[in-house]
């Protein structure tokens, strides 16, 4: 059993304070967006098993089957194929979707055949693996998730009283028996003229701040929708954010995100768990490369209702979010004072976060760990451990 070191991103759009109170470290005054938990190259996390501190990924590298076990060296290869974050979102992340696998194959096969540098700004698959992921919430917590049903969208819109928004009200009332109705204004919006979408997206932002003060069936949609227009004034993200669904996280509850949903986190924090992956294609709300084809080839446009997840409780306290891929499997516990101790499945690598109260490890060999609020540890594949105290702690693993 590892403690682990961890890395915090400091993105621009993270809180200044949920991370380090979660932590209990000193608030800075500059943003803490992610705090990342695993192998990924970009910022692993550390251990020391006395000879001095090592990136998990070098640990990782150095004896796969080891530290991984057989069963997920031979479904996912030599690397960890999750990644964990805390994430505390103070402002909208920027609109996104994530390729299937064998679209990231595709992709990533063609722009290395056109000699497209992996940092590139325009460079749009990083790897060959797809991103699934999911985000379980520690604080009531919004997103975006998804395209609404066209006819309350286009009431939605029309109720914002914006004569620039006709266009896209018309288009979502022209073909409702469609299977991709959002299409069309999704394309409109991301290829408008700039300027002119400014104004709209200015405009829209300023009704919906209207109209989230007062009462109405759409109220929480507004709101939000106000909330990325106070971020990103002018933006032509804002409209594009108005097509899809407002979903609010209580803590407890989760969202999974596939393939080909477009949805931006807003305000919370949350565990985030996914696969370890870097391909993401954006939709808006940002500075970045917008790929329009692209992202009209890989977006699903299908309307859909955000499916929250509730974790399914089993017999031994582990309550358990169902998704339907092998990369990662996200639970927790949440043990009262005097729950019995619980040993954990050692069949594959596990990464374990305490979020409150004290979790006691245990191991065959007489060794302890004790984590604290905030505080992780990597327990090899292979490795028993018994789980004792009081608290709560997410269970990362792989569905091998």
């Amino acid at each position: 059993m590892d403690r682990l070191a961890n890395t915090v991103r400091p993105y621009a759009w993270g809180s200044t304070t949920a991370i380090p109170e979660l932590l209990g470290t000193p608030v800075t005054g500059e943003p803490q967006a992610e705090l990342w938990l695993g192998a990924h190259p970009g910022a692993p996390s550390r251990v020391d098993r006395g000879d001095g501190p090592r990136s998990l990924s070098d640990v990782v590298a150095a004896d796969p089957h080891g530290e991984l076990g057989a069963a997920s060296v031979r479904e996912f290869g030599p690397t960890l194929p999750f990644l964990l974050k805390l994430l505390a979102a103070a402002a909208p992340l920027s609109l996104q979707v994530h390729p299937d696998r064998a679209g990231a194959a595709a992709g990533f096969t063609a722009e290395e055949a056109l000699g497209i540098p992996l940092d590139a700004p325009h460079r749009n698959y990083k790897d060959t693996n797809h991103k699934p992921e999911l985000l379980c919430a520690l604080t009531p917590f919004d997103g975006l998730c998804g395209f609404r049903d066209p006819a309350a969208t286009a009431d939605l819109l029309a109720a914002l009283d914006v004569d620039s928004l006709k266009p896209y009200v018309d288009l979502l009332h022209a073909h409702p028996e469609t299977r991709r109705p959002a299409r069309g204004p999704h394309r409109a919006v991301l290829t408008a003229d700039r300027a002119a979408m400014a104004e709209t997206a200015v405009a829209a932002g300023a009704a919906a701040e209207r109209l989230a003060g007062q009462e109405g069936p759409h109220r929480g949609d507004y709101a939000a929708y106000a909330f990325v227009a106070r971020h990103y004034p002018g933006e032509p993200g804002v409209v594009a954010a108005m097509l899809l669904n407002h979903v609010r996280l209580q803590p407890g509850e989760a969202l999974y995100l596939g393939a080909g949903v477009p949805h931006a986190y807003l305000d919370g924090l949350g565990v985030e768990i996914m696969a370890n992956s870097d391909n993401v294609l954006r939709c808006g709300l940002t500075p970045k490369h917008i790929d329009v084809p692209e992202l009209l080839r890989v977006v699903r446009f299908e309307p859909s209702v955000p499916g929250v997840l509730r974790p399914e409780a089993g017999p031994d306290g582990e309550e358990v979010y169902a998704t339907p891929v092998d990369e990662f499997r996200l639970s927790r516990y949440v043990r009262p004072v005097g729950a019995p101790p619980h040993p954990l499945d050692a069949r594959a690598p596990q990464i374990l976060l305490c979020t409150g109260g004290t979790a006691l490890l245990r191991g065959d060999d007489g060794s302890e760990l004790s984590l604290a609020q905030g505080e992780s540890a990597f327990v090899r594949a292979g490795e028993h451990a018994v789980l004792d105290g009081a608290g709560t702690l997410f269970r990362a693993t792989v569905a091998v």
